[in-house]
């Protein structure tokens, strides 16, 4: 009679094949272990990463310095790792480590539209706002149609209290990419913007935004953590035209009576 550990060990051992193997019925694996079969051969060999791929691994895995060791093993003439090395620095806050690989990213190719736009990160985290701005335009030359680009530009605005620019370029930013603001990082070769100082103000002029596109819902989920981040101007609220059809609702008018508490 077969043991309780030794079909326990069998049954270990078939997971395992059929997940190196990429057998999606693992019954087919269990069947050749059967009396009187043969064992199926091992794979001839598992296919080889490149450091890319590796690098990337160690990115989504957060161990952004082994990410920097792996990309630069392949990046002698690579833009496209030299960026992703760059915002491995960058993810580190070794800001300047990380604008100098963007910049050599750039001397490969000049129209890379994603290490413009990194270098552009890079100085609005140095509140360099209005260099920051001229950099993102510079990235929307060469790529239009980046609503992670757009959304930065809007950032860049409301850091220097343009609302109007801001409203105008993160309404450009949900045209193309309607999850661009909900939507959370990933490993790739650009990056976006999220901190703001003003919490408050963001999130009032980021609900105007959700309003004049119709997306009520958001809207109303920004308006309530404007207040409860402090948002004092309520008049506003009252005052504004993108929220003309907002305030015929009763979740807007349940969300004036109340009092958030104040994160």
């Amino acid at each position: 009679m077969v043991s309780a550990r030794r079909k326990r060990c069998t049954r270990i051992l078939i997971v395992s094949i059929a997940a190196i193997a990429g057998c999606a019925d693992a019954q087919v694996v269990k069947e050749a272990f059967e009396p009187g079969t043969t064992p199926p051969a091992a794979p001839a060999s598992l296919p080889k990463l490149s450091f890319e791929q590796r690098g990337d691994l160690y990115m989504a895995r957060k161990m952004y310095r082994e990410a920097i060791e792996t990309y630069r093993d392949g990046a002698q003439n690579s833009a496209v790792l030299l960026d992703k090395i760059g915002i491995a620095y960058h993810q580190l806050g070794d800001l300047p480590s990380a604008k100098k690989s963007y910049e050599r990213a750039i001397k490969l190719d000049k129209k890379y539209a994603d290490a413009i736009n990194n270098i552009g990160t890079v100085l609005y985290a140095q509140k360099k706002y209005r260099s920051a701005i001229s950099r993102y335009n510079r990235a929307l030359t060469f790529a239009p149609e980046s609503a992670s680009i757009w959304s930065n530009l809007g950032t860049a605005y409301y850091a220097r209290g343009k609302f109007e620019e801001m409203t105008k370029a993160y309404a450009k930013a949900l045209e193309l990419d309607p999850n661009v603001f909900e939507a959370h990082g990933s490993v790739g070769t650009r990056m976006q913007d999220r901190g703001v100082a003003d919490k408050a103000r963001y999130h009032y002029e980021m609900a105007r935004m959700y309003a004049n596109a119709g997306k009520n819902e958001l809207a109303l989920q920004y308006l309530r953590k404007a207040l409860e981040e402090g948002f004092k101007e309520r008049e506003k609220l009252e005052q504004a035209k993108e929220f003309t059809a907002l305030r015929e609702t009763p979740e807007f008018k349940e969300l004036m009576t109340l009092e958030p508490r104040v994160l």
